[in-house]
């Protein structure tokens, strides 16, 4: 085990006034703050009281002063166009400041919202920045979110200005979001002032009175300084769907996200100044806020923006081909992305056309990482492939394997072991701690470090009911898992992806674990579902590596055979579907309480985030054909 690691941890959690406030050092304040850590609303904890700055200045215009000007710092590559594009640092600076002015003109200023509807161009970092240039607060929503989605959004956020582009771009298909956002702000109670809208060749957006071009108002513009704001004022706000389905505006702070994100860079990630780093997600999930903006820029790194998918833009080898391009060190992406390159080319045959030699590492997140999956990654990536688990509600990694304080042992299965900062423990239904290896909530103690969410935005109770009430002292990740005697953390499914039979407690994950090993299977998902006898068993959804061609009844009888030889007959595990994908929301997570609903027959919503409806449709023909209900009541 890594001794700088250990004392990075200890010391984190023994005084972490003294901790983050030496992690502080590495951000340029204004002024001071005045107290590290307030606790005088506990459970509501604020970090660097009395601390004034600006997060634009520190991701930008304080690497341009050091000299570093002709750095690049973002790099673009669409796979759906072809266009490729670089700024550096100085003009990263330029057209930021100048956008900013574009916002001031429009009357945003400190504490305003500003609502960014854009897909990955740099266009939406430059947007998002210009906003924190300004102290004002802008909420990123995914592109192409559905018209009813986004005017919940404007409601809850009353933005004085949104900022779009005119279409969004799919494999096969153009998607328009102009007529989107006339529908959301028809259907929404707050109208903005308004709207400013980059246009993009594949789709032109009709204009309207309310509405401005980008590039018209940016060559005009004044560019507009760094206005200081204070550490615990508002950065962002990023909505992420509750239970409910009533979106939840997690509110991200401005010292404490800089503080943590900078510090994260290397110790989590072993990356720093100059080194290229690539997140190969979305700007509208955290993972585009922290790592492919903040982060990186933060840091002094080259952040790398690609638009596409990394199967099917054109070829699965897309990925590859940008490591090779950019000279990119460490990169992260979704353990969905991974499975779906290895579908498509399970030998690694199309990694032998390019030159990775710059390439040193591989994170994965979003979704536990199989063990077959981490295997794969290790064996034909030749590089060290590290899961680690956070949330967009922390910021930053909760658990992993920190590269720059000394990496340890891969356990396969494992999302590594509590980040410094972080005191995860695991509590019964009785709010207890469990024995060691046995399976429980995961949970936080408090106070939570910097970076993590310091409440929901226009709901400071429903921050406290969500999160922080029903194990007090803690905060209650929603995750269930275990941890190991050497401390590795097991995250294993969501709390409610526990399911009992027959009294049982069973983790879906560690079926899916099983059922991975499969050599016919690239990807795979379990859900619960009812069972008049058993209370609950689980059913299994399995995806097949191209080029197999043997029975499907085969396979699944096989599957069955292996989850009983691994995990018993407690399982109960004696159905599974085999199919051609499985639902998604489009940053790669699997949506197996739909699946669940499906398979059970319950009237559903077909969820906003989901990548593609028509999977539903297809799927519940598949149950049907095995005797499960599968009665498909989505809204369409």
């Amino acid at each position: 085990m890594s001794d700088g690691y250990e004392r990075a941890y200890r010391a984190s959690l023994a005084d972490p006034e003294a901790f983050w406030a030496a992690a502080a050092a590495g951000i340029d304040w204004e002024n001071a703050w005045t107290q590290v850590l307030d606790d005088r609303d506990a459970p509501i904890y604020r970090w660097f009281v009395g601390g004034e700055l600006n997060t634009c200045f520190n991701a930008i215009d304080r690497h341009v002063a050091a000299g570093r000007g002709d750095q690049p710092a973002l790099i673009f590559d669409s796979a759906m166009t072809g266009a490729k594009r670089m700024l550096t640092y100085a003009e990263l600076q330029y057209v930021t400041a100048r956008f900013a002015g574009v916002l001031a003109g429009f009357g945003v200023g400190k504490g305003d919202r500003v609502i960014i509807y854009m897909p990955m161009v740099p266009e939406a970092a430059i947007a998002m920045l210009a906003c924190a240039r300004l102290g004002a607060v802008h909420s990123v929503v995914f592109g192409g979110f559905a018209a009813h989605e986004l005017a919940m959004r404007i409601d809850d956020a009353r933005p004085r200005v949104i900022v779009l582009a005119s279409c969004g771009l799919e494999p096969g298909r153009v998607v328009a979001y102009k007529p989107l956002l006339d529908a959301a702000i028809d259907q929404a109670e707050h109208v903005p002032e308004a709207c400013i809208i980059l246009q993009r060749p594949e789709c032109v957006a009709r204009m309207t009175a309310r509405d401005h071009d980008w590039h018209a108002l940016i060559d005009a513009a004044p560019p507009h300084a760094c206005v200081a704001v204070a550490a615990t004022d508002p950065l962002y706000i990023l909505y992420t769907s509750g239970t409910t389905g009533e979106p939840k505006g997690i509110v991200r702070d401005n010292g404490g996200h800089a503080v943590a994100l900078h510090w994260s860079m290397q110790a989590v990630y072993g990356v720093d100044v100059g080194d290229v780093f690539w997140a190969a997600s979305d700007v509208g999930w955290v993972v585009g806020h922290s790592y492919i903006v903040y982060g990186p820029l933060l840091r002094g790194c080259t952040t790398v923006m690609f638009e596409g998918k990394p199967v099917g833009t054109p070829d699965a080898g897309a990925f590859w081909r940008v490591i090779a391009d950019y000279g990119v060190k460490a990169m992260f992406t979704a353990p969905t992305a991974i499975r779906a390159i290895r579908r498509a080319d399970p030998e690694g045959v199309l990694l032998k056309a390019y030159d990775l030699s710059r390439y040193e590492i591989q994170f994965v997140a979003g979704e536990r990482c199989d063990p077959e999956t981490l295997h794969w990654a290790e064996q034909k990536l030749g590089v060290p492939v590290i899961d680690h688990w956070w949330q967009t509600e922390t910021g930053w990694a909760i658990s992993g394997n920190p590269i720059g304080l000394g990496r340890f042992e891969v356990r396969a299965g494992a999302a590594g072991r509590a980040m410094p900062g972080w005191d995860v423990q695991v509590l019964g239904d009785d709010g207890q701690p469990v024995a060691v290896g046995e399976t429980g909530a995961i949970v936080c103690r408090l106070p939570m470090p910097p970076g993590a969410a310091t409440t929901i935005w226009n709901a400071p109770q429903r921050y406290r009911e969500a999160y922080l009430d029903r194990y007090p002292g803690f905060y209650q990740t929603g995750d269930a898992g275990f941890i190991d005697a050497a401390g590795y953390v097991f995250v294993m499914s969501r709390t409610d992806d526990v399911i009992n039979v027959a009294g049982h407690r069973l983790s879906t994950g560690a079926i899916e674990e099983a059922l991975a090993a499969h050599p016919d299977v690239a990807e795979c998902a379990v859900t619960g579902i009812r069972d008049a006898l058993k209370g609950q068993v689980p059913l299994g959804f399995l995806c097949l590596k191209a080029g197999v061609d043997r029975k499907a009844e085969d396979i699944v009888m096989e599957s069955i055979g292996i989850v009983r030889s691994t995990i018993g007959p407690v399982a109960a595990f004696k159905r599974a579907v085999v199919v051609d994908r499985l639902p998604k929301t489009r940053s790669g997570k699997i949506l197996r309480g739909t699946l669940r609903r499906i398979a059970d027959g319950d009237p559903y919503t077909i969820p906003a985030t989901i990548d593609d409806p028509e999977i539903l449709r297809e799927i519940a023909v598949k149950l049907e054909q095995i005797g499960l209900p599968a009665i498909n009541h989505g809204d369409q």
